[in-house]
C-alpha cells in the first residue's frame, strides 16, 4: 500500500514511516527539506513540497491508500527551552495546520482513484483545560488558544468525507519519547536531583508511549470500519504529582521538590499552560474499537523509553 506522509520528518511521522516502511509498505513523506533523512529508512520516498498546496505531489495521492496529515508547526516550537507564544507565533502555529490540510484536500480532490482513508492529526488540547473527570471523545472542544487551534485543524480536511473518504481523527495526548517532545524536559530536574510536581500537581496529564502511538495509528489505518475522532492516550491518566512520582522512581532520583506555576508562566508566558493545566483524556473509542495497549501503565512505559532510548 502506497502511505504518504505529510510532518513525517517529525518525531511521529517517523516513527510511524519507519514502521511501514519495515512492513513493505509504499512510503512516501513530503517535506520542506529533502535532506532531512536523519532517522528514515533507506526505503522511504522524500518529496518537496510547499506545505501550502498539492504542488509537485498531488498525482501521488492518485491510487493511494492512505494520506497520514500530521503537519504542522511545533507548538512548542524548536529545541530548548520552548518558545513563547507571541502573536506571530500562534498566527504561525494555526496556519501551519490549516496550509498543510487545504493541500491534501486539494490533492484529494484531483485524485481519480482517491485514497481509502485519511488520518488527521490533532491533539488532547481540543478539549480545553478540566479538573479530574474523564473526557471522552464526545466531550465539547474548549474555548483556550490550542482547543481553537485543534477545531480548526480538524475542520479543515473534513471535505474529504464528502469525497468517500474514510477520514480518522488522532487526539494525541503527551507523548512519551526519549528522542524529543515533552520527556526530556520534564526528566531533566529529576537528572539533576531537583525533580517534583510543578504547582498543586492537580492538573491532569494523558500521556501515551511512542510504539503505542504508532500501533493505534496503525491500528485505525487498517481497521476500515474506524472513523471520526479517537483519543490517543494511554488508560493510565496521571496527575503531574503522580508522574513524578513515577518519574522519581524511574530515574531512582527524589520527586519532593515542588516547582512553581508561577515561575514557568513568568519564563514561558501562555505557554506554560502546555505543563500547568490539562484534562484527564481518555481512549474510550480506540479500546472499544478493540485496540491494546502495549504499555497501558506509566512506570513500564517509562522504563522501557529510558532503558532503550526510544
Amino acid at each position: 500500500m502506497r502511505v504518504i506522509i505529510t510532518g513525517g520528518t517529525g518525531l511521529i511521522g517517523k516513527a510511524v514511516a519507519n514502521s511501514l516502511a519495515h512492513d513493505h509498505h509504499e512510503v512516501i513523506v513530503l517535506t520542506r527539506n529533502t535532506n532531512k533523512t536523519s532517522g528514515l529508512d533507506g526505503s522511504i520516498q522524500l518529496v518537496e513540497w510547499d506545505a501550502r498546496t498539492a504542488k509537485g505531489w498531488g498525482e501521488l495521492a492518485d491510487g493511494a491508500g492512505a494520506i497520514i496529515n500530521l503537519a504542522g508547526e511545533s507548538i512548542a516550537g524548536e529545541g530548548f527551552p520552548p518558545s513563547r507564544w507571541t502573536k506571530a507565533r500562534k498566527i504561525g502555529i494555526v496556519e501551519s495546520r490549516i496550509n498543510a490540510g487545504k493541500a491534501v484536500v486539494e490533492a484529494i480532490s484531483a485524485a481519480k482513484n482517491k485514497p481509502d482513508v485519511l488520518i488527521q492529526a490533532s491533539a488532547v488540547g481540543y478539549y480545553g483545560t478540566h479538573g479530574s473527570e474523564d473526557i471522552t471523545e464526545d466531550h465539547a472542544p474548549g474555548g483556550d488558544f490550542l482547543a481553537q487551534t485543534c477545531v480548526q485543524w480538524e475542520a479543515v480536511t473534513e471535505p474529504v468525507e464528502k469525497m468517500g473518504v474514510r477520514r480518522v481523527i488522532i487526539r494525541t495526548g503527551i507523548l512519551m519519547s526519549t528522542k524529543g517532545g515533552v520527556l526530556p524536559q520534564l526528566s531533566l530536574p529529576f537528572k539533576l536531583f531537583v525533580g517534583g510536581r510543578i504547582g498543586d500537581g492537580k492538573q491532569q496529564m494523558p500521556w501515551i508511549h511512542i510504539d503505542d502511538e504508532v500501533g493505534a495509528i496503525r491500528f485505525l489505518l487498517d481497521n476500515k470500519n474506524a472513523s471520526g475522532a479517537y483519543n490517543l492516550s494511554a488508560p493510565d491518566v496521571l496527575s503531574n504529582a503522580e508522574l513524578a512520582t513515577v518519574l522519581g522512581r524511574v530515574y531512582k532520583r527524589p520527586s519532593f521538590l515542588p516547582a512553581p506555576a508561577f515561575a514557568f508562566k513568568l519564563a514561558f508566558g501562555e505557554l506554560a499552560m502546555l505543563l500547568t493545566e490539562g484534562q484527564r483524556a481518555v481512549p474510550k473509542r480506540l479500546e472499544e474499537a478493540g485496540y491494546q495497549f502495549q504499555y497501558p501503565k506509566a512506570e513500564p512505559a517509562l522504563k522501557d523509553l529510558v532503558v532503550h532510548g526510544k
